[in-house]
């Protein structure tokens, strides 16, 4: 079976072609093209302006996948789409695209969850049995364990996402968002070597990042009125670096923390992190750590499946319909709220 799934939850619009030759083989990956908007320095990107980027790109894309993969629409099984959760402009002009090519080619519609798309992606591409999942990007935080035909949340951020927390830091120091601001955080954070006090907000099994936001911004603001403040233990100089690495440091600390927690709760020697931050390679390393700590592994992939894409959307569309799932053309709809555990997982035991 061959699916084509289109993703733009975010400010990233892509479309992937996807087939499932046999049952017990791994899926081939056909297609998997992304285009990103990309807002100035110091801004975010806001939802009119992303939306009106997907619907320019989206016919050009869908063209490109399907020469890319060399496939027809009669070869096409089911069209799948983000149904949510996500930022409410981009998601339905993404809704209504795919409604458009549903009427036009006579397919299906499958309605994806982001999260699941990353964790069956991530599952897919690392071979990872049953890990404990760690789900970071710009909009969710989630420490997440399959059971009963439910991917369970264990733990979540309590107000801004992970890499929302790091997106608005970019902010604070105008630094560019291209490719991404976390991207460009990380390289910075690589020369940082004085580690700065921060609040350290785990709370049971959940996290807390709009504290320390605001108290790097300050660390920020004092940095930039005095260029040459020093740190009053080491009595280093302090830099932009240093708030980054300290940063990254404090909020990746956190996460290994309750993803080690829910390890012990499960009982599982796996951890797969899934969703944009994930590329970070300072969070895979701590992780790593961690795991090797208990005899474990990690598991990851690369920006090209990390990172939001249309692949990942149709590959759990796909693992869907394949189980018999439909959505219907009256109920193609998107949504900004939707939790991971409100699928059911029925395409495993």
């Amino acid at each position: 079976m061959i699916a084509i799934g289109l993703e733009g939850s975010a400010n990233k619009i892509g479309v992937g072609i996807i087939s499932h030759p046999h049952p017990g083989k791994p899926a081939l990956i056909l297609s998997n093209i992304r285009r990103t908007f990309v807002s100035p320095p110091g801004e975010g990107f806001l939802p009119k302006d992303t939306a009106k980027h997907h619907r320019s790109w989206v016919v050009k894309l869908v063209k490109l996948a399907m020469a890319e993969a060399k496939v027809t629409i009669n070869d096409v099984d089911c069209i799948c789409y983000t149904k949510g959760p996500g930022m409410g402009a981009p998601l339905q002009s993404v809704a209504v695209a795919v409604r458009m090519l549903s009427l036009l080619w006579n397919k299906e519609l499958v309605g994806v969850n982001h999260c699941v798309g990353h964790i069956e992606m991530g599952r897919e591409i690392t071979g990872a049995q049953n890990p404990v999942v760690l789900y970071v990007s710009g909009g969710n935080t989630q420490v997440i364990a399959y059971a009963e035909q439910r991917y369970r949340i264990f733990g979540e951020a309590l107000d801004i996402a992970v890499g929302n927390c790091l997106d608005r830091f970019a902010r604070t120091l105008e630094i560019s968002n291209d490719p991404a601001p976390g991207y460009n955080i990380e390289q910075l954070a690589k020369k940082g070597k004085v580690l700065l006090d921060l609040p350290y907000a785990v709370k049971g099994m959940d996290c807390s990042f709009s504290g320390i936001l605001a108290s790097i911004d300050i660390l920020a603001g004092e940095l930039k009125a005095n260029p040459e403040q020093r740190d009053p233990i080491t009595n280093e100089v302090i830099t932009t670096a240093d708030l980054c690495f300290s940063l990254q440091e404090t909020v990746y600390a956190m996460l290994v923390e309750i993803t080690e927690r829910a390890m012990a709760h499960v009982g599982s020697s796996e951890v797969l992190i899934v969703g944009g931050v994930g590329c970070n390679e300072r969070l895979q390393e701590m992780m790593g750590l961690m795991a090797k700590d208990r005899g474990g592994s990690v598991f990851a992939t690369d920006e090209r499946f990390c990172i939001d894409n249309g692949i990942m959307i149709a590959h759990a569309g796909l693992l869907a319909y394949e189980s018999g799932f439909r959505t219907a053309f009256d109920e193609s709809t998107c949504t900004q709220r939707f939790r991971t555990d409100e699928v059911f997982v029925k395409w495993r035991d």
